[in-house]
């Protein structure tokens, strides 16, 4: 009879290494894929107080999180990120989680996604408008600005563009203590007189203050807006027929508020990125789009026809997924292969590392949307691609977050091409998501496209 072993092979970290949970200190991307690469689909390493295992294998990943996927529970990131999120969809565990993932479907049914289509354009064709030729701006910050913008409207039925600005300042402040959050002892470094974390309790109280602005007027006004807020607000148990405390409303209103439009905000911005690197597929986006579209704006009814607009989208999130890595925690002792993962350790997954694996994907650090053939899609094992996760706990806007990326970038792309400022520093900074480090400094160049429709119908000056 074969007897498993504990531990996997993998790297000697240094004690200072151990003691703090910060892999690769500056650059935990290149942390993990060296050690993937070294160490093979099993690795075990301990930091900060844990007992890790990087998991980069397909099939052991569907394990973890589809077939035992009950055996686990989030991991420190998210345990962490409580105190912004407080318990909602995506810290929440076991039934409250189930109750209330079955409570907000109905605001992500096919249907309902279709309807927000016309918002996500009308609000893409605003900025495109706003923006003139030759100009030098942050896409990152423009991403961000815009489908906050877009979240706000079509899941919350409020305007909050104009408080944009704040609300990704906040954020940014909340998420670069990111790291800080994870190391032992930050329960007693958040009381401390520390900038960063002085900074993020400041931007959670201005977070706070938005959101329970929203769950306030609405209750105020007691209108059925037949969008996601009113769903949480007007939401009863049904075991004793109580509804929603502010602070239940406020937890699952901030995870998608914030995550509905930070994961899809990065998406883009690298899309932009890279993009603007490689004019051979621009070009065949804009012939695509020019083809379908024809000078008029984009509809849900077009997403089909704009197949490699959305090669290009699944390409860039091979290359750049916002949700750059995947954390679990074992409840109980664990097989993993030959192996034993025992109660308590975490199980790392990291899309951003198998979907750049040369078993799976040739010339896999190269931008290639052509790869995504229909046969190659169907022969690639469903978790070497998973940038929405999987599972029971997959993403509940996943489809909400495709059509938008397809959107924005057919709307866009349409009246602009975008190139990086020589000599601005692309550096991924993984956090809470794979942010761009120091933005995205792009000078956008208007096209020589099609008239759009409405130009087409009115006359020429001096026309007969």
């Amino acid at each position: 009879m074969s007897v498993a072993l504990t531990d996997p092979p993998g790297p000697k970290l240094s004690l200072i290494a151990q003691l703090v949970y910060r892999p690769g200190f500056g650059n935990p991307l290149e942390f993990f894929t060296r050690i993937a690469r070294t160490y093979g689909d099993i690795v075990s390493y301990r930091m900060g107080g844990e007992h890790l295992f990087l998991v980069n294998d397909w099939q052991h990943i569907r394990e973890i999180l589809v077939t035992n996927n009950r055996n686990f529970t989030k991991s420190r990131g998210l345990e962490r990120s409580k105190r912004l999120l407080g318990r909602g969809l995506l810290t929440s565990e076991g039934a409250f989680h189930l109750r209330q993932r079955r409570l907000m479907q109905p605001a992500f049914h096919r249907e309902r996604i279709a309807g927000y289509g016309q918002t996500m354009v009308e609000y893409a064709d605003r900025m495109r408008n706003a923006w003139t030729d030759g100009a030098t701006l942050d896409l990152a910050r423009e991403m961000n600005r815009l489908t906050l913008s877009i979240v706000g409207k079509t899941l919350f039925d409020a305007d909050v563009e104009s408080q944009a600005a704040e609300v990704g300042d906040a954020l940014t402040g909340v998420i670069e203590s990111f790291w800080m959050m994870m190391l032992p002892l930050a329960d007693v470094l958040e009381r401390l007189p520390v900038p960063r974390m002085r900074r993020a309790r400041i931007a959670r109280a201005r977070l706070d203050a938005i959101i329970y602005g929203m769950i306030a007027e609405r209750r105020a006004s007691g209108r059925d807006h037949g969008d996601l807020l009113s769903m949480l607000l007007s939401a009863q148990d049904e075991d004793d027929g109580g509804v929603m405390t502010d602070q239940q409303v406020r937890d699952e209103a901030m995870t998608i508020f914030l995550a509905g439009h930070e994961t899809t905000a990065n998406a883009m911005t690298w899309t932009w990125y890279l993009l603007g690197g490689a004019p051979d597929v621009e070009a065949k986006v804009h012939e695509e789009i020019d083809r379908v579209l024809k000078g008029r704006l984009p509809a849900t009814e077009d997403l089909r026809l704009l197949p490699y607009v959305e090669r290009v989208v699944t390409e860039s999130m091979r290359l750049y997924p916002p949700a750059w890595i995947i954390g679990r925690r074992a409840i109980a002792d664990y097989p993993l292969g030959p192996y034993i993962a025992p109660a308590q350790s975490i199980l790392i997954m990291s899309p951003y590392i198998i979907q750049r694996d040369p078993r799976y994907y040739s010339e896999p650090e190269r931008f290639n949307p052509d790869r995504w053939t229909p046969e190659f899609r169907a022969a690639l094992p469903k978790f070497v691609y998973f940038p929405f996760g999987g599972g029971p706990r997959q993403c509940i806007g996943e489809s909400f977050a495709w059509m938008e990326l397809v959107l924005l970038v057919a709307t866009i792309a349409q009246r602009w091409q975008l190139r990086l400022v020589p000599g601005h520093p692309v550096v991924p900074q993984p956090l809470v998501t794979l942010r761009a480090k120091h933005g995205m400094k792009m000078t956008v160049h208007e096209r020589r496209a099609p008239l759009l429709a409405a130009e087409r119908r009115a006359p020429l000056d001096g026309g007969t």
